[in-house]
């Protein structure tokens, strides 16, 4: 599940805070790598072992992706596969202009076939397509609207959803406990027995609120520098 993570490409990043009537019920966004350093202060007050990783690898960065349909298609697209195939697949809908709502809904099978998409993801590409998500709605409702209306679409499951919001819609209080990168970088840290299941991590995620994002940045750096140390990759 890192691929999709890593695979996705980063926008400039937001300096600004956007403003709504609704930011109250949505949350704070992270706009900044300002943003971020405040997160990280909380969470080193917070919790001495965030503290010792902050020493370690420093403030995570700030890593904002773009939003909407292509983020979400791409997603779907690097499930299962790795970095190198998923960034092929995605090159040849690219060229074949399949990257739209209503390109997907106008091909056919053999088009859609043709870049590399299995029968699956077929189902799941068009799924996306025939949901009508108004991604502009999407960027001011509340963290739970975003994951609730995401996982409503076939091929789209909470860990997609979660890493939407933390990463295109730049939510600060989400986190993804069923990325394994997270929960093997939790165990290390945190000197557990055993990686901690998807359940248990988000349980102990939820004294890391209002700033779980910046502690799932954290944790991901940590478990970086740790695999480089021990030469794995």
């Amino acid at each position: 599940m890192l691929v999709a993570f890593l695979f996705m490409r980063s926008q400039p990043k937001r300096t600004v805070a956007t403003k709504s009537k609704n930011s109250a019920e949505r949350g704070r966004i992270l706009t900044s790598e300002a943003c971020m350093a405040e997160g990280a202060a909380w969470l080193a007050r917070a919790e001495p072992r965030f503290a010792y990783a902050i020493e370690l690898c420093g403030v995570p960065p700030l890593r904002r992706r773009p939003d909407g349909f292509a983020q979400l298609l791409q997603a779907i697209v690097s499930q299962q596969v790795s970095t190198h195939a998923a960034r092929a697949i995605w090159e040849r809908m690219e060229t074949a202009g399949l990257t739209e709502p209503a390109a997907i809904l106008a091909a056919d099978d053999a088009a859609l076939r043709a870049p590399g998409l299995s029968r699956q993801k077929l189902r799941y590409a068009r799924a996306l397509a025939e949901a009508g998500i108004d991604f502009e709605r999407l960027r001011e409702a509340p963290d739970t609207e975003v994951v609730t209306t995401l996982t409503a679409v076939a091929g789209i499951g909470r860990w997609t959803a979660e890493i939407y919001a933390m990463f295109s819609l730049g939510r600060a209080d989400v986190f993804a406990p069923g990325d394994l990168a997270l929960q093997e970088s939790a165990r290390r840290l945190f000197n557990l027995p055993d990686r901690p299941r998807e359940a248990a991590l988000r349980r102990m995620a939820e004294a890391w609120s209002p700033w779980r994002s910046v502690a799932a940045g954290l944790l991901w750096v940590y478990y970086r520098a740790e695999t480089n140390r021990e030469g794995i990759t």
